[in-house]
């Protein structure tokens, strides 16, 4: 397999991600997300935003995101690190956001998520993550090497 097809294989067969997010004074947080994606570029969740990961994206939009299968046996699983900027879907594009997110929700067995829960007085948002950078574990070297990969 090439880097590009282990990056989508693990996009393709996760459902969390977790978002390394910084407050304004550059304090980390990791929160772990359920997401959709159709691209491998742009990512999709819902999250309220008194949240501590949707609080830091509102001050500072650069984060770094991890797919990863957590159930692999030690030294056998692969990831996927990206660099990404992320902020609330605005709401020019929320109904074809929210089409994609339904789209990969139905398909998991969750229920759709409609307009009226992550618009107006809703206590959720749908956020979207574009991916700058995509990374992989060089799966021929022998020690933690990333290589950049185009999934």
């Amino acid at each position: 397999m090439t880097g590009d097809e282990i990056a989508r294989a693990v996009l393709d067969a996760n459902s969390f991600m977790t978002l390394a997010t910084a407050d304004a004074s550059g304090t980390p947080w990791a929160s772990p997300v359920w997401f959709a994606t159709e691209n491998h570029r742009d990512f999709y969740w819902v999250s309220a935003p008194t949240s501590r990961h949707s609080v830091n994206l509102a001050e500072r939009p650069v984060l770094s995101i991890v797919v990863f299968d957590s159930t692999a046996t030690p030294l056998m699983g692969q990831a996927v690190y990206m660099m990404a900027t992320a902020a609330q879907v605005p709401d020019p594009e929320i109904h074809d956001a929210l089409t994609l997110f339904n789209r990969a929700s139905v398909r998991s067995g969750l229920s759709e998520f409609t307009l009226d829960r992550v618009t107006g007085s809703a206590r959720l948002r749908l956020y979207r993550a574009t991916a700058t950078e995509h990374s992989i574990l060089d799966p021929d070297a022998t020690i933690d090497t990333r290589i950049p990969v185009s999934p």
